[in-house]
């Protein structure tokens, strides 16, 4: 469909955040077009100005979380700490930004769609921020604080795994905070990667 020159970003904003409401909660296949807009409060017209599909929402949603964490990690690897600093780092900030989208990671966790165009980009985002992950796992082991037996792929689908749940387990009012986890998981990957 045509676009005009001038969208309204609040129209734009409030089908996302719908769009992301009804996705966590119904998953992706479950809520239909004409449930996105009228709780938007938007025409069909309106939706397709802003997005071709509704696979175009979801992939917009996942590109935001995907990103979020692809630049964080490589910010945090270019600060040139230590391994063992660097993976601590990672891990804390992974939990805390997971934390603070339960929601897109609900989304995330009902799976993705391997048909469409848009999750192979995701796919590679992923990729990426896997193997940058392992990486720093590689680089404590060619430092020697690491322990060469530890798998880089089982301690990172460790974490991946655990921050994966945290939409089904984690509350804001719980305990402990987000940073508090975070360190917790981190000493216990560490402890595992150092034995």
């Amino acid at each position: 469909m045509a676009r005009t020159k001038d969208p309204d970003p609040e129209v734009r904003r409030r089908i996302l955040d719908v769009s992301l409401d009804l996705f966590a909660t119904k998953g992706f296949a479950a809520t239909g077009v004409q449930e996105i807009v009228t709780k938007a409060g938007v025409t069909k017209g309106a939706l397709y100005h802003y997005f071709k599909s509704k696979d175009e929402i979801l992939f917009e949603i996942y590109g935001r979380v995907f990103g979020h964490e692809l630049e964080s990690l490589q910010r945090i690897v270019a600060e040139g700490h230590d391994p063992v600093r660097t993976l601590r780092t990672i891990i804390v900030d992974l939990v805390s930004h997971t934390a603070a989208i339960t929601k897109e990671s609900a989304v995330f966790a009902r799976g993705g769609h391997a048909d469409s165009p848009h999750w192979q980009a995701m796919q590679e985002q992923w990729r990426r921020y896997q193997e940058g992950f392992r990486q720093v796992i590689r680089d404590g082991q060619d430092a020697g604080v690491f322990s060469s037996k530890a798998s880089p792929e089982v301690a990172s689908w460790s974490v991946f795994g655990f921050t994966n749940s945290m939409h089904t387990w984690y509350r804001p009012e719980g305990r402990k905070s987000p940073a508090d986890i975070g360190e917790e998981l981190a000493d216990l990957i560490l402890t595992g990667l150092q034995s």
